[in-house]
């Protein structure tokens, strides 16, 4: 898609699982116990993960993501032969403490020398969204860490969305959200944010309701997007 610049825009809300924590890290430093089987076992791990939460959502049977997170671990493990529970644990919690992606940093360091507000809107808990952002040093870049436990639902429900609206004082056309996600990206356009769809693995568009308003290859392209 061609990107037209976005105006008029009073914050910066992003996804934090897949836009700016790699979701893989875990498994990759676990990688001297999981072998052969790390990658496998870590793309299960998410699969089951999203799908966890989409179908708890459905089933009005909510539980926090750190459980969801714990549960789809316990198949991913399973179906790939892995009785351990001490590497179980190991997985868990290097999951609170994910590696960035190295352009989150300095994409987020300069929107805040813009004066923008920059906020995360999550399926993550509140304890795994602080550790995550402290553990990678960006935890200071952020005016509010935002989590579906506030309305006990999961992406792409719009209640979530209606979050960062409520919390960051600003209407929904003057949002700017960026997400890697593209089921996330459809949901928050339908909603009615400016949605930039980060999209760093070459992924194709999402047959959903909600179109994102631009195509970006890394959080490196945001500034630019928006005049800085």
């Amino acid at each position: 898609m061609a990107n037209q610049q976005f105006t008029d825009i009073g914050a910066c809300v992003f996804d934090a699982y897949g836009t700016l924590f790699d979701v893989h890290s875990a498994a990759a430093r676990c990688r001297d116990d999981l072998g052969e089987k790390a990658d496998a076992v870590s793309q299960a791990w998410r699969v089951r993960q999203l799908e966890y939460t989409w179908l708890r959502s459905l089933m009005g049977r909510h539980a926090d993501f750190w459980r969801v997170t714990g549960d789809a671990l316990d198949y991913a493990l399973e179906a790939h032969g892995i009785d351990d529970a001490a590497l179980r644990d190991r997985l868990m919690d290097c999951y609170l403490e994910l590696d960035a992606y190295p352009d989150v940093k300095d994409a987020l360091e300069r929107l805040k020398g813009a004066g923008l507000k920059c906020a995360i809107l999550s399926n993550g808990s509140p304890d795994m969204l602080e550790s995550a952002a402290r553990g990678a040093g960006i935890a200071g870049l952020f005016d509010a860490l935002l989590s579906v436990e506030d309305v006990g639902i999961y992406k792409p429900h719009p209640s979530v969305y209606q979050l960062a609206v409520d919390r960051l004082g600003v209407a929904a056309e003057r949002i700017a959200f960026q997400s890697s996600n593209g089921f996330d990206a459809c949901g928050a356009a339908s909603f009615g944010f400016r949605v930039a769809w980060v999209n760093r693995f070459g992924q194709q568009p999402e047959r959903l309701p909600g179109t994102a308003d631009a195509e970006l290859a890394s959080l490196a392209e945001l500034p630019a997007l928006l005049g800085l």
